[in-house]
């Protein structure tokens, strides 16, 4: 199956931003993607690509805005620091993506999200927030929860993929994830690599 994606550029709270998406057929279930702290690239647009040979639709959300793609590390920081700080602008940008998806035709009634490093911290901010998706994935992302959150609001399953020589995420922080899923009853999948 040959299926091709295209940019969409749409506005959050008026700043415009440009995703990318691509969908085999209206009522292939919708992939939520998040990108690292890069910024939407071409490694998103391919994984969005794959998901979409097998079946799936996607919606590859762009968390920093039309055009923005960092290269220096200070940079990446930057961006995900002022997002990290400000945890509201990070929710509105999702359900904004969410929401162009839904726009273009997108099958939200049977979707998830998930998120690579910087993009699974904010997958596990949006399944916080309570967003009415089916499932939360996250690939070696970020799994602090932030003081006074917690998953009592989370409506969807959560899978995260933790490789152990990740140096940025410690096993405590997995370990305090799953603590923090099991007190608010969340069903979740916790793997670990290495």
């Amino acid at each position: 199956m040959c299926v091709t994606g295209q940019a969409v550029t749409y506005t959050v709270n008026g700043q415009l931003y440009e995703g990318y998406y691509v969908s085999p057929n209206a009522q292939a279930p919708l992939v939520l993607l998040i990108h690292d702290w890069d910024g939407l690239t071409d490694y998103e647009i391919k994984r969005a690509d794959m998901l979409a040979e097998k079946g799936y639709a996607v919606f590859a959300a762009d968390l920093y805005g039309k055009g923005v793609r960092p290269t220096e590390v200070t940079d990446k920081r930057q961006h995900t620091g002022e997002l990290y700080k400000d945890r509201e602008k990070m929710r509105a940008l999702m359900m904004g993506a969410l929401d162009t998806a839904r726009a273009k035709g997108a099958n939200t009634g049977n979707a998830v999200a998930a998120g690579y490093c910087f993009g699974g911290a904010a997958v596990l901010e949006l399944a916080r927030s309570g967003a009415d998706l089916k499932g939360f994935a996250t690939f070696h992302g970020g799994l602090e929860t932030p003081a006074g959150q917690d998953y009592t609001k989370t409506k969807g399953e959560i899978l995260v993929m933790h490789g152990t020589a990740d140096t940025a995420v410690t096993m405590d922080q997995f370990a305090a994830l799953a603590k923090a899923l099991e007190a608010a009853g969340v069903k979740h999948e916790m793997v670990t690599y290495g």
